[in-house]
């Protein structure tokens, strides 16, 4: 699943729609739409022009003329492209007084929603990894008592935040992902809050991570995964001390570590 790297990398790519009116909607599968009949979607966004185009957490958020916001999640194979011919998986049409927007899923995980106030299910999430201060950050997960892999994945906790991201973040804060989060003393919980900023600032540098099927909306694959440290790497030496890089299950996750450079 596309994680805060990847949403960013997509949303920054369609930036340039900001502006465009959109003349049309069509919708081919109704798994992929929540909440509305696909006729009275498309009615109720014909007409509207975008504001912005922005990432919250792991949605897509589209800020719409006279109010209201089209959301997006691309679940675990959806994607967004600009322009090009539909194909079987292409479950929504969204025709712009300049252009095509697309949008493909093959396993219909993801969802197109309409909403006319801010959406409550992004309303519900916890703050952006990379805004959140430091001191708020460890104040926090020190007040929990749960595994510390378990609660990066929580997106009340922080927002956008997945499997890679939480497995390079803990290696290179050195914190194993089986660490109990009441235990960690303040500063590992402020160099994982570091290691996390950092981990998600260099790949949206990178575009993202490009695992299976991630690509942007200009069909631009990410380079992030060519620096994974642990993630998918499991039998490897780690880049740190060769120790071979273990792989433990957590809340049904695959979690990747090195048992020597991290610690609980």
């Amino acid at each position: 699943m596309p994680e805060l790297p990847e949403v960013e990398t997509v949303v920054r790519s369609l930036a340039p729609l900001a502006g465009r009116r959109i003349v049309s909607a069509e919708f081919r599968a109704s798994r992929s739409l929540r909440g509305g009949d696909p006729q009275r979607m498309a009615e109720r966004l014909a007409g509207r022009r975008i504001h912005t185009i922005r990432r919250y957490g792991k949605f897509i958020l589209v800020s719409l003329s006279g109010g209201g916001y089209l959301l997006l999640h691309l679940g675990m194979t959806g994607r967004l492209s600009l322009g090009g011919k539909p194909g079987k998986h292409t479950h929504a049409i969204f025709t712009l007084d300049r252009g095509v927007l697309q949008f493909d899923d093959s396993r219909q995980f993801g969802a197109v929603e309409v909403h006319d106030q801010f959406p409550a299910r992004i309303a519900r999430l916890g703050p952006e990894p990379l805004e959140v201060p430091a001191e708020d950050f460890a104040r926090h997960l020190r007040r929990h008592r749960t595994c510390v892999k378990a609660l990066l994945l929580n997106q009340t906790f922080v927002r956008g935040v997945g499997n890679i991201y939480a497995d390079e973040a803990l290696f290179r804060a050195g914190i194993h992902p089986l660490a109990q989060t009441a235990r960690l003393r303040t500063d590992r919980a402020l160099r994982l809050h570091q290691a996390l900023a950092e981990v998600l600032t260099e790949a949206i540098t990178a575009g993202g991570s490009s695992i299976s099927n991630y690509v942007d909306a200009n069909g631009r694959q990410g380079l992030f995964q060519v620096s994974h440290r642990v993630y998918q790497r499991t039998g490897e030496p780690c880049v740190n001390c060769g120790t071979l890089i273990r792989r433990v299950l957590v809340g049904q996750r695959s979690s990747h570590y090195c048992g020597r450079c991290q610690k609980r």
